[in-house]
Parts: C-alpha cells; structure tokens; sequence
C-alpha cells in the first residue's frame, strides 16, 4: 500500500461527515485487506447481489460510525 496520508483526523464537524468517514474508513479497509483493484472488482459482482454480505458490510460501516462519534463526543 502506499505511503499516501489519507486519514489525519477522526474529527467532523457534523455527524454527515462521521457518516461518510465511516464509510471511508470501511471502504479503506477493503483495499488495504485486498489489494488488486481487479479482484476487488471481481468480487464486487459475487457480493452485489447478495443480502448477507450487504448486511456485514453495513455492519462495518456502523462500527465504524460508531468510532468516529465517538471520537467526536457525539457532537455534543
């Protein structure tokens, strides 16, 4: 993987923009874990279409949330 900074903070201004962190960090991690862009674009027709595997990366995606509120003190 390269040496590329692409996280420098967990801090939003808006619970939005945790949200899409999130979702950042969830995709980052697919590509650190594999890191073929064409594998990934394989496997990404097998998991399309298929609920379970929606569902846990949904469930990354919420952990994920879950980590950057709260970092962010839940923008209280």
């Amino acid at each position: 993987m390269s040496e590329e900074i692409w996280l420098t903070s967990l801090i939003t201004d808006t619970p939005q923009q945790g949200f899409e962190l999130a979702i950042k960090l969830s995709r980052m991690g697919v590509k650190y874990t594999q890191q073929s862009a064409e594998v990934r674009d394989r496997l990404r027709n097998i998991y399309e279409d298929d609920a379970d595997a929606l569902i846990a990366s949904s469930q990354v995606v919420a952990i994920n949330y879950q980590t950057v509120a709260a970092a962010n003190n839940y923008w209280k």
